[in-house]
């Protein structure tokens, strides 16, 4: 009688779904992401994507929103109805109105056309890490790093964001760039700094970029108070966060 064992066997190789009907992004972010480590699978459209998605599912999603036959908002509402399939959408620029949307319904982060292929396998990795954590048990949260500013309340292990008694739902870019202003409340911080905060180091970022994401913040904040001003810009300098100014 013999029995073989396999002693410290290599861990199960990380799923990558890409999902846009450009054929040239799926060959050159599918070698990317392989030359990382990943297996990816490739779809053309959102109808097939889906059955894909659910028959046969994979540990992330990378979907575009504009596609024929079935765009990426289509596609995931019909998903969230079977799966909690991370997802991370590729959007053009200025779609706040998608964004808002996509994230109500259960994207789990942005990127926006045109990206650069590190930034992506970045926040790919950062949304594996936060997702990984769902089937924890829940801690008690004064065991947790939760940090609190006023009515501020953030919780990195969670990805939880609260203002108030709201919940606030953000990116990843979103909550890297709020948690650098907050950990200092009063101190300025400058576009590159945040720019370093919230994005690879070999990646070309338009410091603009960094002013957009701040409007896209104070935004979210003021829907669930609009007298939100907790974040104050330094015209020629940087942003702060300051408390005071939140009321």
């Amino acid at each position: 009688m013999s029995a073989e064992w396999k002693e410290d066997a290599e861990p199960a190789p990380v799923v990558i779904a890409l999902v846009d009907d450009d054929r040239n992004i799926l060959t050159s972010v599918s070698l990317a992401l392989q030359a990382e480590g990943f297996v990816t699978r490739v779809y053309s459209d959102g109808a097939t994507a889906l059955r894909g998605l659910v028959d046969n599912r994979p540990d992330l999603a990378v979907v575009d929103i504009k596609m024929p036959r079935m765009d990426g908002m289509e596609m995931l509402r019909r998903l969230r109805e079977k799966s909690d399939l991370p997802v991370i959408f590729l959007t053009s620029k200025d779609t706040e109105i998608d964004e808002a949307l996509g994230l109500a319904m259960g994207a789990d982060d942005y990127i926006g056309k045109p990206f650069s292929q590190r930034l992506l396998i970045e926040r790919i990795r950062a949304v594996l890490r936060r997702t990984a954590r769902r089937g924890e048990p829940e801690e008690p949260a004064a065991e947790r790093r939760v940090m609190v500013r006023g009515p501020l309340e953030m919780d990195p292990e969670r990805h939880r964001v609260r203002w108030g008694h709201a919940d606030v739902q953000l990116t990843v870019t979103e909550f890297l760039i709020l948690e650098a202003l907050a950990q200092r409340p009063g101190v300025v911080k400058t576009r590159d700094q945040l720019m370093d905060v919230a994005y690879a180091h070999d990646s070309y970022v338009d410091d603009r970029t960094i002013d957009s994401h701040i409007k896209r913040l104070r935004k979210k904040f003021r829907t669930v108070d609009p007298e939100f001003a907790a974040i104050e810009t330094l015209y020629g300098v940087g942003y702060r966060f300051d408390v005071e100014e939140a009321g």
